[in-house]
């Protein structure tokens, strides 16, 4: 699976993956991670500026997206009911989604990711069992409960040393 940035023109079809992620989500009882208006254009564009953003690309076809921030995560500053494994620096894996159409889409990204840093963190509404399922299977360890940045909600946090 290829991966690369995100482009301006590449916009509209992420907002399709985001789409599909989300009636993915509500009929698997994850209604309310991302409701309907997020994540929206000005999110995306707004990763696209950051240099954050990726797309994932199957027989040339973009199947999934990911955001990697790298440094300081001003809503993992806190955290609670636990604690992070590490204190150093770290990247955080934000908005992963898939349309469907292809297996491995989030192995793709973690290994894509642990290979731009050795440290990681990511957080995913309690609902969300199947990327819980996903970050505990690559080797993501819980750590606590963090609050989202953009809506304050309650989120698990996880944390992953490279095995690479």
């Amino acid at each position: 699976m290829g991966i690369r940035k995100t482009t301006l023109q590449d916009v509209d079809t992420v907002l399709d993956v985001f789409a599909a992620a989300k009636r993915y989500m509500c009929a698997n009882g994850n209604a309310s991670q991302w409701g309907d208006e997020y994540p929206d254009r000005s999110i995306v564009t707004y990763d696209i500026a950051c240099g954050s953003s990726y797309v994932m690309l199957e027989n040339g076809e973009i199947v999934g997206t990911f955001a990697l921030f790298l440094g300081e995560d001003e809503s993992y500053r806190v955290i609670e009911d636990g604690a992070w494994h590490l204190d150093q620096p770290y990247g955080t894996i934000h908005r992963l989604a898939s349309n469907g159409k292809a297996r491995g889409v989030s192995k793709a990204c973690f290994d894509f990711c642990t290979a731009q840093i050795g440290y990681l963190r990511a957080d995913t509404h309690a609902d969300n069992r199947p990327m819980q399922r996903l970050l505990e299977a690559y080797g993501f360890r819980r750590c606590g409960v963090i609050h989202g940045a953009f809506d304050g909600g309650e989120r698990i946090a996880y944390d992953c040393i490279a095995h690479i």
